[in-house]
């Protein structure tokens, strides 16, 4: 008869905690439940990031592992706290960004008896995972736990949900002392590099090298895969470089060759809207880690319909999604590093004679943008125009700073009018599928990952009225950050867009006036109330200076809009 396995004091809950460690995670984003989990958390090294909401504790975890480039945690209570996981777990998926959500679920005896806040999770969280299962028994953690963590960090990158019933994280589970200890460490991403076919490479770099107007289009998975200094040799062989608004700081924007972002708002006012010929008449177009999505494309109609196009995606299914392509599967870093060296062993002549009147073109194109600017925007105008902000958050941005948005207006808003001076310099925006109220807790979730990096947060109200709360989150979490609050009492985007399509806007888009600020203050952080133009730089230049938080609620025209292609020659929007 064989002997039973020993029976340790060590309980699931310890178990999971030593597995995250092993994965190198210090921060769970989490509101105390599970709560075995957490109470072991410590002895693992291992601390609680304190949200209020769970979506704002998803949206913290997607942007701290933007910024890390670790597999980002986060924990929820089964049912309705894990149902408001899934706006945050949605955009990571659409994004590519590796987040483990560990879900506790009810006791494995009370299972389909319609238990306190039981739910069918593995419907919820379907839609929204890459990879979703249940722990069933507590001696597998180990295996359950890098199960998530490779489902989230490899290939295309994603969020995995682990559901873990109640009684699991309190059982003491029997061990086999002869069995393997599991040692891997999955926590970082990529997780596993792969280049593209050689000869495919090959081929590319030709295609280049003989193109007569090339154009290279960055998205975020340059900044997933790291792959920076590969993207700027590139750019340094005589290629344009343009991104979209996620590939914002793939390149440094200061560079001759750096077109800036395109997209849907390269009306004018925008920066690279005099420069959006170099992208309708490339004859080659290199995309890299580049979704092709509507808004990066103006709906589709930015690119060429005439252009060959290259594609390096480490998603083979994204490759030719809606521009036929070369396929290049692989890994952005490796793959961009083979086709530098490939085009370094082909004639460069014409890219080498091109050049000088390409930085002429890309130079003139950026003048006339300053000029156009000083002409149909009036910086001294009260109340604010968000470009006179936009430029004097940019006068102090460095490139270690953190640039982070909220969904709508604000993400455009940075996207166009910020300057990235540093390839990999970051720009956080919620871009997989741009959910307001993403702005506070992306900042929150950034500032963890990069505690010693000033953080500047652009909101609109209307997403900032979603997340209040979590002001009192990034006072006790002891993360300063410096939040603007573009206030101009209404749902912007939604009445501009209505007026665009129907010359009317419903009822809803306007609100009552709120005075954030003050929220600020009652939250114990600081709030200051700006609403004349030269009032603004002292308070950005004293908020970076403070070591907390810091609300300045900025009182904007709410006729002000972006640059948007769509909006232009709509009259309804100038009444």
């Amino acid at each position: 008869m064989t002997a039973a396995a020993p029976r340790t004091n060590i309980t699931g809950a310890h178990l999971l905690a030593a597995a995250l460690q092993r994965h190198g995670v210090r921060e769970v984003f989490g509101q105390s439940i599970p709560s075995a989990l957490f109470l072991a958390a410590p002895d693992y090294g291992i601390r609680q990031i304190g949200y209020r909401t769970e979506n704002a504790g998803a949206a913290m975890a997607d942007a701290y592992a933007r910024v890390s480039s670790k597999v980002a945690v986060v924990a929820a209570q089964n049912g309705p706290a894990a149902t408001l996981l899934v706006p945050g777990l949605g955009e990571a998926l659409k994004a590519s960004i590796p987040v483990v959500a560990i879900v506790q679920d009810v006791h494995r005896k009370f299972t389909d008896k319609n238990a306190f806040q039981e739910l069918d999770h593995f419907a919820l969280f379907g839609g929204v995972s890459k990879w979703v299962r249940r722990v069933s028994d507590p001696g597998r953690l180990n295996d359950y736990v890098d199960m998530a963590f490779a489902a989230a960090a490899s290939g295309r990158c994603g969020p995995a949900v682990l559901l873990v019933p109640v009684d699991v994280l309190d059982e003491h589970p029997q061990f086999d002392p002869e069995a393997p200890r599991r040692q891997a460490n999955l926590g970082h991403f990529p997780l596993d590099r792969s280049a593209a076919d050689p000869a495919r490479v090959q081929e590319a770099a030709a295609l280049l090298a003989q193109a007569k107007a090339p154009i290279v289009i960055a998205g975020g998975g340059i900044h997933s895969s790291q792959a920076w200094a590969e993207l700027e040799a590139l750019q340094s062989l005589g290629l344009p470089v343009a991104t979209t608004v996620m590939g914002k700081g793939s390149v440094d924007e200061t560079h001759p060759l750096s077109v800036g972002v395109v997209g849907y708002f390269m009306a004018p006012r925008s920066r690279s809207s005099h420069l959006r010929e170099l992208v309708t008449e490339a004859d080659v177009v290199l995309l890299v880690g580049n979704r092709t999505n509507q808004n990066g494309t103006d709906s589709w109609s930015l690119y060429p319909e005439s252009a060959s196009y290259i594609q390096i995606d480490i998603d083979g299914a994204e490759i030719g999604r809606n521009y036929e392509a070369l396929r290049l599967a692989g890994d952005a870093k490796l793959t961009l590093a083979a086709l530098v060296e490939a085009m370094k062993a082909q004639e460069s002549a014409g890219l080498d004679a091109r050049r000088g009147a390409l930085e002429a073109r890309i130079a003139a194109g950026k003048e006339a943008h300053r000029k156009e600017l000083t002409e149909l925007v009036d910086m001294q105008a009260a109340p604010l125009r968000p470009e006179r902000l936009m430029a004097d958050i940019d006068a102090v941005l460095t490139p270690e700073m953190l640039a982070v948005a909220d969904a709508s207006y604000a993400s455009i808003w940075i996207a166009n009018f910020l300057t990235a001076r540093r390839a990999g310099q970051r720009f956080l925006t919620p871009r997989g599928l741009a959910g307001l109220g993403w702005g506070l807790p992306f900042a929150i979730g950034a500032k963890t990952a990069r505690p010693e990096a000033p953080v500047i947060c652009v909101t609109g109200d209307g997403g900032f009225g979603h997340v209040w709360a979590e002001l009192e989150t990034a006072r006790r979490m002891k993360t300063p950050i410096v939040v603007v609050v573009l206030n101009n009492q209404v749902l912007g985007y939604q009445k501009h867009a209505e007026l665009s399509l129907f010359g009317a806007h419903t009822d809803v888009c306007h609100f009552e006036a709120v005075d954030h600020a003050a929220i600020a203050r009652a939250c114990g952080c600081e709030g200051v109330r700006v609403d004349a133009p030269d009032d603004f730089a002292p308070a950005l230049a004293a908020a970076l200076k403070h070591d907390g938080v810091t609300v300045i609620d900025a009182i904007t025209d709410p006729r002000a809009y972006p640059p948007i292609t769509s909006f232009m020659g709509k009259d309804a929007l100038e009444a």
